[in-house]
């Protein structure tokens, strides 16, 4: 196992590039590409870093000079002869060449494009411009080096003995938290931790706890490097950036309302069973269930990522006995700012009523809260998410109104015709 405080201590010796592979990302990124190469190749989007946690000043922590050597080294990045030989001919949700040859070929012959950066009040405006499937790949690697950089500053100046405890104290929090998920029966959890991960290293460690820990309780990553070298599924479906930017290109109310489910038509026509996982909550999960067209509710399931996940629940398994399907056979996925407590408080509830499992994220890769001083090493948020498509700005609004963003005058609009009433703001953690 990987002495990773010694790794830590030593950084400098630039034996630990943050990313090391084109696919030292979400699964979801390579299946949602493939869709877009196929279906909108020549779309041009702009992607650009969020920080949300204001507080968390990146530009003051994190040195211009290192940020760039990091994303310049992204830039070098080509997909490896092992890595294509494992997309093109590993088993994927039960099938062969998930991968389509014409995809393959694009995708090793890929090199990621020009970045723009600039310090503004302390943060950093990072961006991405191009085609979508070259600039949609930016978002996983860009976030992973931000959140590593932030960390390795924390313990920048801490010592060698400094660290192994840490380390130490890390490893048992997590392990207690395993040991506490053992006790829920039925259990089906999945790691989603890379885009806001304290590290490469920490969430390989991870994901060897939770195989060894949970055993079949574990059902794979979302990291496609650490499901390859791993042996495990890699897991992800589809995620908001396919409506967003089908939605900034309506020209009309009317296909504006209609681009939610354009996205998952597309979606019908490459994949089936377990891929077939409805992302409700973009414009409003109230909203899109109630105008959801019949042949939807014949889906797998759904996945909950914002506002209250009982009531997200509570509407699915509503809308599909509305429908006439049984919600017993169905799967809902929750994966927005879980930890063990909501993980075991959500496994009770809907236990018996519906099929369900959980993606893991940001809570098992970066907990580092309370153990080292000022809380220094908390998580926070930070997305990276699409902001125009063909000029044209994007608008997400959530089941929780304060992940909303987009212009002010689109986002009412979107709100009125997606129907979208009072929202309860919640706190978000990560």
């Amino acid at each position: 196992m990987v002495d990773i405080a010694t790794r830590v201590y030593n950084h400098r010796w630039k034996i630990d590039p943050i990313v090391r592979s084109l696919i030292d990302t979400d699964f979801y990124k390579l299946l949602m590409c493939q869709s877009i190469y196929r279906n909108s190749p020549k779309t041009q989007v702009t992607f650009s870093l969020i920080n949300r946690s204001k507080n968390i000043r990146l530009a003051e922590l994190i040195d211009e000079g290192e940020l760039r050597e990091q994303l310049d080294h992204i830039r070098s990045l080509r997909l490896g002869r092992g890595e294509s030989t494992w997309l093109r001919g590993n088993m994927f949700y039960g099938k062969r060449q998930m991968f389509r040859p014409d995809f393959m070929e694009w995708f090793d012959a890929l090199r990621l494009p020009p970045y723009h950066l600039e310090k503004r009040d302390g943060q950093y405006e990072l961006t991405f411009e191009g085609t979508w499937p070259e600039v949609m790949l930016w978002e996983i690697p860009a976030l992973a080096v931000l959140m590593e950089l932030r960390s390795r500053a924390v313990l920048n100046d801490m010592r060698r003995f400094e660290l192994q405890v840490l380390y130490a104290r890390a490893m048992t929090k997590l392990w207690e938290k395993v040991e506490r998920l053992k006790a829920i029966d039925g259990l089906k959890l999945a790691d989603f931790g890379t885009r806001r991960r304290h590290s490469f290293l920490w969430q390989d460690w991870c994901v060897q706890a939770l195989q060894e820990g949970l055993g079949e309780a574990f059902v794979g990553t979302s990291n496609c490097l650490i499901a390859m070298n791993r042996d495990l599924e890699a897991i992800g479906t589809n995620a908001h950036e396919m409506p967003m930017v089908y939605a900034a290109l309506a020209e009309t109310d009317a296909d504006l309302r209609e681009a939610p489910y354009r996205v998952l038509a597309d979606w019908h026509e490459e994949h089936e069973g377990m891929l077939r996982i409805i992302l409700p909550d973009t414009y409003g999960t109230r909203g899109f269930l109630k105008h959801a067209p019949d042949w939807l509710a014949g889906w797998t399931g759904i996945r909950i990522d914002s506002g209250d996940p009982v009531e997200g629940a509570e509407s699915a398994i509503a809308w599909w006995k509305e429908r006439g399907e049984d919600p017993t056979k169905k799967l809902i996925i929750f994966s927005d700012g879980l930890d063990v407590e909501k993980i075991a408080e959500l496994s009770t509830r809907f236990a018996g009523r519906v099929r369900f499992s959980f993606g893991w994220g940001t809570l098992l890769t970066n907990d580092f809260r309370g153990l080292v001083p000022g809380d220094a090493l908390a998580p926070f948020s930070l997305v990276c998410k699409a902001v125009a498509a063909e000029g044209r700005p994007t608008v997400k609004l959530s089941d929780n109104p304060v992940k909303a963003m987009g212009p002010p005058e689109e986002v009412a609009r979107y709100k009125r015709v997606f129907e979208v009433g009072a929202q309860t703001p919640m706190d978000v953690i990560v």
